[in-house]
């Protein structure tokens, strides 16, 4: 009995030491800046490419936007095929920034991204698994056995750069790789896939990372709100406290920005935990100036260190940083 009450108090007190918290949206620059100075880009062949990589990176390329707008535009792919046959040049040689630079000139591009695939490998280890099943109908007794498995690792590799049709250098080059792991026992009806459809799975992960380095993007996390006085709050003032914590968890911000506002002026604005939550809903409305300044408010009511407005001061300047990247990237 007193293990039991024991367990029912430490699941009450980790479910009441969760916080509730704000969901956030924030625009993240891509790694690779100078990408964004180069946006009309052109895919050549890559050597050595049985899985389509360069062909799924060009339809990521193509599809990719940012707030609904086009972040790249495509040079025709059948136009530079046709150039390098008119100028009898091979994919090979585009690794030479002279060629890059005369082959981006006669089609209009201002970077060509190139490269070579490695060949998939495959790699198939045996071992065994024990097994229990019922020895009788009334499974009164287990027996034990033995299973033969296999466990396949398929491996891709690529090397992958983006030349600089102006200025003739590489701007971005690197070496992705990637692994992908397969069981299958006896008594298992899935179906190890073979090789080539393994290193299609691994193509397809591989141009999104390729991508993503290249792209601006949203990062999502989520922040907590403070739900406890800091002060010695009325009746009245817990309510309000409590009542805009409600309308948040329903995404209702302007009405829970009233509400918090009226905890401020009740409290003599004394109250670091009002201008928190203001500070959070700012925050989620993208709204990172206003942010700052409630956060500035409650770090300078604080006494003994608050986690949350430490972490708080912190992040925003670093997402009000970010933006302005992101957005100047989006803009050349």
């Amino acid at each position: 009995m007193k293990k039991y009450l024991l367990l029912v108090l430490g699941i009450v007190l980790l479910f009441s030491g969760c916080a509730q918290k704000v969901g956030m949206k924030a625009l993240e620059p891509a790694e690779v800046d100078r990408v964004s100075n180069t946006k009309k880009v052109t895919v050549a062949n890559f050597s050595h490419d049985r899985v389509g990589l360069s062909r799924k990176i060009e339809s990521n390329l193509a599809k990719f936007r940012i707030n609904d707008k086009k972040y790249f535009t495509l040079v025709s792919r059948n136009d530079f095929d046709r150039l390098l046959k008119e100028q009898r040049i091979q994919n090979s040689g585009l690794v030479d920034p002279k060629t890059v630079v005369e082959v981006g000139q006669l089609i209009g591009a201002e970077a060509i991204i190139n490269g070579n695939v490695g060949r998939a490998t495959a790699q198939d280890t045996y071992f065994y698994e024990g097994r229990t099943r019922c020895a009788d109908k009334e499974c009164k007794k287990i027996v034990k056995y033995k299973v033969r498995c296999k466990k396949r690792i398929i491996g891709l590799s690529s090397e992958l750069r983006i030349v600089d049709v102006q200025r003739g250098d590489v701007i971005f080059a690197d070496t992705f790789s990637d692994t992908a792991v397969y069981k299958q026992c006896s008594d298992d009806q899935r179906v190890i896939p073979s090789t080539e459809m393994a290193a299609q799975r691994l193509a397809i992960n591989m141009a999104n990372k390729f991508t993503y380095k290249l792209t601006p993007h949203y990062r999502y996390f989520k922040v907590a709100l403070l739900e406890d006085p800091d002060l010695d709050y009325t009746d009245k003032q817990e309510e309000l406290l409590e009542v805009s914590l409600k309308y948040v968890e329903q995404e209702r911000y302007t009405k829970a920005e009233k509400l918090l506002m009226r905890l401020v002026d009740s409290t003599g604005s004394k109250s670091y935990v009002p201008f928190y939550n203001l500070g959070v809903i700012s925050e989620a409305r993208g709204k990172y100036m206003d942010a700052k300044e409630y956060y500035e408010y409650a770090d300078n009511l604080m006494i003994a260190p608050v986690e949350e407005i430490n972490e708080a001061i912190t992040r925003i300047d670093r997402l009000i940083t970010k933006r302005a990247i992101t957005r100047e990237q989006i803009n050349r």
